[in-house]
């Protein structure tokens, strides 16, 4: 399995990026997709995941502001990012895995892309 992200950049607060990430390869086995994220100096920090059957959750620190889709013609999954804050300046991960529970650990990781947003 091969992901690819994409969308990156630098916004203003309160501006909006959408971030795309592409799967290749061996995809049966895949039943989650999502993003993470790592500021500096902090862990990695789940932001939001999407299952197979379409079900959907966001982090408390941006459920409101980001919403996660897939184009499953197009096996890409989107982060859609609004109102974005200072404190969402991290580099962006997204991953696919078998489970949501074992995701962070056993899960496939694209290359990351780096949102910054300035105040």
């Amino acid at each position: 399995v091969q992901l690819q992200a994409s969308g990156g950049g630098l916004v203003q607060a309160g501006g909006s990026l959408r971030l795309s990430c592409a799967a290749s390869g061996r995809l049966s086995s895949l039943n989650v997709m999502g993003w993470y994220r790592q500021a500096p100096g902090k862990q990695r920090e789940l932001v939001a995941y999407i299952t197979s059957g379409g079900n959907t959750h966001c982090a408390d620190s941006v459920k409101g502001r980001f919403a996660i889709s897939e184009d499953n013609a197009k096996n890409t999954m989107y982060l859609q990012m609004n109102s974005l804050k200072p404190e969402d300046t991290a580099v962006y991960y997204c991953n696919a895995a078998e489970n949501i529970a074992t995701m962070h650990l056993f899960g496939y990781w694209g290359q990351g892309t780096q949102v910054t947003v300035s105040s």
